[in-house]
């Protein structure tokens, strides 16, 4: 990032040097100009080479940052612009560029209630302001999945402040079985979102546990107690499972048949990274996944209600028939009391 801010800190020195031409300008010129703007902006010395700053025009002058500058040299030696009036700041913006920023914008508004993103705000509206008169059409042509009733955003702010300031948090959380809300003290590590639910990672005692950001009650940060890091990848962690259920246990190679409508939807959205397609049937297709078993993946393949069949391994297999199997006996049990009501 310090190296792309230098580099466009150099783009507009060069520009603002060739565009005053009451000056001619050397190439010695350039690299003091370039030197003396770093030295303003980042406070400190900067060595800024030959070649940098030739590299700079050589950049300038192609279509690479969308520039495409006149920079010529005269009498072998002096640089200035062939176009009269020319700045890389006159570049004229595309229709192109326009819907491109217009979807940009509207993805990062999803995140409007995330304090993270508020500092962006204002940078935002003023880009949403500089563009939409240029929009044929004003409405949103990206919409994302989300749920604006959904509980616990309110501690994304608070948790993401922990972590990044390592602190111990006490959390009052309240499961879906629980009678009574419990307090704990978590070292929190990540926040990670799935099927558009949030949840944090934390440890405590060097034991994981995985919190619903829904069922937190409330958050006070434990100043006296020293945070602990456990230094967690989120990809590495996160790699050999579907969902946030994590365990101890080694991944397993988990078979399933799809049946050949459903095969298309899973070939195109797998169930895991892993996947694999091992052959198709006459009426379907056979794949596998590297995975930890969990519970997201019990109600992932759920969902697919007759049209999928687990074979390997077996204990995944006979909890899913059992499932069906109870899920049968309700509707049978039911179908039996309106033919009761009915004789």
């Amino acid at each position: 990032m310090a190296s792309n801010k230098n580099a466009l800190i150099r783009y507009k020195t060069i520009d603002q040097c060739l565009r005053n031409t009451m000056r001619r300008w050397t190439l010695d010129d350039l690299i003091d100009a370039c030197s003396d703007a770093l030295y303003e902006y980042e406070g400190k010395d900067v060595y800024v080479s030959k070649r940098t700053v030739q590299l700079d025009i050589q950049h300038m002058r192609s279509d690479k940052l969308g520039y495409n500058a006149p920079i010529e040299v005269y009498e072998r030696k002096f640089y200035r612009y062939s176009e009269e009036n020319y700045s890389i700041k006159n570049i004229p913006v595309t229709e192109t560029d326009v819907k491109v920023m217009n979807e940009a914008i509207a993805v990062l508004r999803q995140f409007k209630d995330f304090s993270l993103f508020k500092e962006m705000d204002g940078v935002l509206q003023r880009l949403e302001d500089s563009v939409y008169a240029s929009q044929e059409t004003k409405r949103a042509i990206i919409h994302l999945d989300k749920n604006e009733n959904l509980k616990g955003l309110e501690f994304i702010d608070p948790i993401y402040e922990a972590i990044q300031q390592k602190k111990v948090i006490t959390i009052i959380y309240k499961s879906f079985k629980a009678r009574e809300a419990s307090e704990m003290i978590i070292h929190p590590q990540l926040l990670k979102e799935f099927n558009n639910r949030w949840f944090v990672l934390g440890f405590i005692k060097d034991k994981a546990i995985t919190l619903a950001l829904d069922r937190i009650q409330n958050i006070i940060t434990k100043d006296e107690i020293i945070y602990k890091d456990y230094n967690i990848n989120g990809d590495e962690y996160y790699k050999n499972i579907v969902g946030v259920s994590v365990s101890n246990s080694r991944p397993q190679r988990v078979q399933f048949w799809v049946d050949r409508e459903n095969t298309p939807y899973v070939i195109t959205k797998p169930f895991h990274n892993s996947q694999r397609l091992i052959k198709r049937t006459e009426n379907g297709a056979i794949f596998n996944i590297l995975v930890q078993p969990n519970y997201e993946l019990e109600r992932l393949i759920l969902g697919f209600g007759d049209s999928i069949e687990v074979q390997k391994p077996e204990r995944l297999r006979r909890r899913i028939q059992q499932k069906l199997n109870r899920a049968m006996t309700r509707y049978q049990a039911k179908n039996d009391e309106i033919d009761d009501s009915l004789e």
